[in-house]
């Protein structure tokens, strides 16, 4: 895993590796294309994670997943502003992105 200094240099380097979708986190899902395509926690994998904190504030905490779905042939990208703890969301979902 390559180290970013910040948060848009590796969304950047990522999308040139093909992580091109934007996924936004749903209560049970993964969603993109503006609901086209909800991906459940049994049909992607996250390949690799960065976690970024602000410089002044801690609360400024964000973490990026570069994910892939072999079932519907997508790679993307999935930003969680202050981890995927805040989020009201299914524990499968929770524990397929939780993070040491």
């Amino acid at each position: 895993m390559q180290a970013y200094d910040t948060l848009s240099e590796t969304m950047s380097a990522l999308r040139k590796e093909g992580y091109v979708e934007d996924f936004n986190l749903r209560q049970d899902c993964l969603e993109c294309r503006e609901g086209e395509f909800k991906v459940f926690a049994n049909e992607f994998k996250i390949d690799e994670f960065f976690r970024f904190e602000g410089q002044t504030d801690p609360a400024d905490e964000a973490v990026l997943y570069a994910i892939s779905s072999e079932n519907h042939q997508i790679k993307g990208l999935l930003v969680s502003g202050y981890g995927v703890y805040t989020e009201e969301i299914t524990n499968e979902l929770l524990e397929k992105l939780k993070f040491d």
